[in-house]
């Protein structure tokens, strides 16, 4: 499946107004500093070029920090400007229950006449039944979230997911390893459930984004699918 975003992707965050323009030069008649560059002193920087004094080549005029993707001291730009509010952490639960439920009962019901009624004492029955509620679960989730980033229960709250790069849709490997990432590590015996309850749980305490460890490896964020750009 193709990993291209959409170009007229309705979700797209939109670019500050100004985007692309060239700034203001020194000694631009038509600019707002009109004639020469002032002194070095008179730009915030002392006149032997003391790289804390304003100028662009200490190390928070043009370093590491000012490409940080989350914003920080220099004004660099923070994804969700542009993007709808993140969604509840309630609403995101609440979206999480109906799709169990979407997905769990025709499993329920079909694995039950296929292999007879659920058996608490036959463990490899149980095991079987897990496996296929989750291959079900990653691709039914895997396909919605790659073609509108909605699952049934996230438009019934009317929440999204999105790339927090763009505000676009998931489209190809973002959205089936957001949904791989959520539904494969508890297969794993034991280890695999303690991964799961912290993935679920990590957005409770991650800031700024809200993100469990499924949006982190995808690089996504859940926004309100009420408000759009």
């Amino acid at each position: 499946m193709s990993t291209d975003q959409p170009g007229n992707d309705p979700f797209r965050k939109q670019e500050p107004p100004g985007e692309g323009q060239e700034p203001p030069r020194y000694g631009d008649p038509a600019g707002p500093y009109g004639g020469p560059p002032p002194p070095p002193g008179d730009r915030g920087e002392s006149p032997g070029g003391d790289p804390y004094g304003g100028g662009t080549g200490g190390p928070y005029g043009g370093g590491p920090y000012a490409s940080n993707p989350y914003g920080d001291m220099t004004g660099a730009a923070d994804p969700l400007e542009g993007m709808a509010p993140l969604a509840s952490r309630g609403r995101r639960l609440l979206a999480r229950i109906i799709d169990a439920l979407i997905v769990g009962i025709p499993v329920f019901v079909v694995m039950g006449f296929a292999q007879g009624w659920w058996n608490p004492d036959d463990s490899g029955r149980t095991a079987s039944q897990q496996l296929v509620y989750t291959v079900v679960y990653l691709v039914y989730e895997g396909l919605m979230l790659t073609q509108s980033g909605q699952t049934l229960g996230k438009k019934v709250v009317g929440i999204r997911v999105a790339v927090l790069a763009d505000g676009t849709v998931p489209s190809g490997v973002p959205g089936w390893l957001r949904s791989a990432v959520y539904h494969v590590p508890p297969l794993v015996p034991c280890i695999g459930f303690i991964f799961w309850l912290v993935n679920v749980l990590f957005c409770t305490w991650d800031k700024p984004y809200r993100q469990c460890l499924h949006d982190k490896a995808a690089r996504t964020v859940v926004v309100d699918a009420d408000r759009p750009v």
